[in-house]
């Protein structure tokens, strides 16, 4: 038993490819409602037309597929009655979990625990019983089917692919690019060609807009101006560190300031954030407000070594003058004090 956010596609290819994986195998046959995910329409003779999903899903596992007749709720009973004992047994209460993710980890232990129960009229457990089924499955293939929807769309001028009534951000270089969107349980994945450029957690909304912010870092280096006004941060929350660093940049260097802090959050569309942030920590702790400074801090992190920071590389880095200690200047202050 698996839980989903909806009936989708990718639900329906997902919860196949998880029993699998749970039975360690795959049936020689599936019985199956008249669901609009498999059939695209009954023929006068009976016959199903299945839609294109469920044809590749069933190419990949190859295993083949029965449908109950239409309102005979009679011809999948056992599917009918094992659906009402999970949900009075394993729902009821209604269950609290921060996620998906963790509440399916707890059905998936229900499920093996109710392996143990012996029903009524048998002498072996279920888990025994279920052997010699397991023995008559096939084999899984050497790769598991990609449960994804899978769409062909245009990005728009402001760098957004829509997918499923929601628009989600790329990078603002593919405006105006043909990208293929993957549909996932949890994720929207976006490629052009053969590289993937987005990764965005799914949204089940309607009409929302999912940015990830260092998408418009590019466009918003050239329109500095733009940067306290743009959408897409809005609600992007950096570490304190990342303000202080922007207020220092301003007040040292204008409107110049401005743009190394964006040159600063760019180094996110190459390094890990956690690198970045620890090399900002490390820049305000040295003195070392600059977008050089930091880029040094960032690979000294990522390469182990310790850093070397020559002022006459970093015009931008505060110098401190200390001169040497003159006895002459204590004298100075006795004389005056006498």
């Amino acid at each position: 038993m698996k839980a989903y956010p909806g009936e989708t596609t990718e639900a329906f290819c997902d919860g196949h490819v998880s029993a699998f994986a749970f039975f360690g195998g795959v049936p020689l046959s599936i019985l199956y409602d008249n669901t609009r995910i498999a059939v695209a329409r009954i023929l006068g003779d009976g016959r199903r037309e299945r839609t294109r999903v469920f044809s590749e899903l069933q190419s990949h596992y190859l295993f083949q597929d029965k449908f109950g007749r239409p309102g005979k709720g009679n011809d999948k009973g056992k599917v009918e009655g094992l659906i009402g004992y999970a949900r009075r047994n394993f729902l009821v209460p209604i269950p609290c979990f921060e996620s998906f993710g963790a509440l399916n980890v707890w059905l998936e232990e229900q499920c093996l625990k109710r392996q143990g129960d012996r029903l009524r009229g048998h002498k072996e457990t279920i888990e025994e019983r279920l052997v010699r089924d397991l023995d008559a499955l096939m084999r899984l293939p050497a790769t598991a089917y990609d449960a994804c929807e899978k769409r062909s769309t245009r990005v728009s001028s402001l760098s957004m692919v829509r997918y499923r009534n929601n628009d989600y951000s790329v990078p603002v270089a593919y405006a105006h690019h043909e990208v293929l969107v993957r549909g996932y349980v949890h994720e929207v994945v976006i490629g052009c060609g053969t590289e993937i450029i987005a990764r965005h957690r799914r949204s089940y909304a309607q009409e929302d807009l999912v940015f990830d912010p260092i998408h418009y870092l590019p466009l918003l280096e050239k329109k500095i101006g733009a940067l306290d006004q743009a959408a897409p941060l809005r609600g992007w929350e950096l570490p304190d560190q990342f303000a202080t660093l922007r207020r220092l940049l301003e007040a040292r260097m204008g409107k110049a300031g401005k743009r190394e802090y964006v040159q600063v959050l760019r180094l996110m569309e190459i390094f890990h954030a956690d690198e970045v942030h620890g090399a900002v920590k490390a820049a305000l702790r040295l003195g070392a407000i600059g977008y050089d400074a930091v880029k040094h801090l960032v690979l000294c992190r990522v390469e182990r070594r310790p850093p070397k920071l020559d002022l006459d590389v970093y015009p931008y880095l505060p110098r401190a003058h200390v001169e040497t200690t003159s006895p002459g200047s204590y004298m100075s202050l006795l004389e005056a004090r006498a």
